[in-house]
């Protein structure tokens, strides 16, 4: 759902829809806003619903912003395991960051208000960084924690600074095209850490 969808418009008996339309609305509405600019009753038109079910589907807004948390962690699980090499997880992040705009927006806005709400690197991120190095994928004498902030500002670039990434790279930085440009780069440079 993009900045300037419409509302939605669902049937009375159909409580999965109109979750799932909350959820979309207050994508939008918290990676405008914040979790404290975003106001219930803005979620709940963009969704075609009453904000009474804010509080009935999430318990208000604090369980509906901790539902997109849960949903996006859950997301971020499926990016890969021991056996998937830090290119290729890298790539993830940097294609989910042009495909799901709005939610990485969400969680940049939660890093910069405070309210990541564990979305953000967790200690599991960086033991993984560091056992990647143990085992050669990251050269010995780089921090681990600095490569693991430095692939996530690279993955997050296009977002963060569109328009230098429109200048610097002719591409439009929500575009496909980006994406695999920006995938294809992120897979050499992580070739060059070992």
């Amino acid at each position: 759902m993009d900045d300037k969808s419409p509302p939605v418009k669902l049937g009375q008996r159909d409580p999965e829809g109109r979750r799932a339309a909350l959820l979309d609305a207050a994508l939008v509405e918290f990676a405008e806003h914040g979790l404290e600019g975003a106001r219930t009753s803005a979620i709940a038109s963009r969704a075609g619903v009453n904000k009474q079910l804010i509080s009935h589907h999430f318990g208000g807004k604090e369980g509906l912003y901790r539902a997109l948390i849960d949903r996006w962690l859950e997301e971020e699980a499926a990016y890969g395991g021991a056996g998937t090499s830090l290119a290729d997880l890298a790539a993830s992040y940097a294609r989910s960051a042009v495909d799901d705009r709005a939610l990485h927006k969400l969680l940049l806005r939660g890093s910069l208000d405070g309210e990541a709400n564990g979305a953000g690197i967790a200690d599991a991120d960086l033991e993984d960084i560091r056992r990647r190095q143990r085992e050669g994928e990251i050269a010995g004498e780089l921090d681990a924690g600095f490569v693991l902030l430095a692939l996530q500002s690279i993955a997050a670039a296009g977002l963060v600074f569109p328009d230098d990434a429109r200048r610097v790279t002719g591409m439009d930085p929500a575009s496909a095209e980006f994406a695999a440009w920006q995938q294809a780069q992120l897979r050499l440079l992580v070739a060059r850490l070992a």
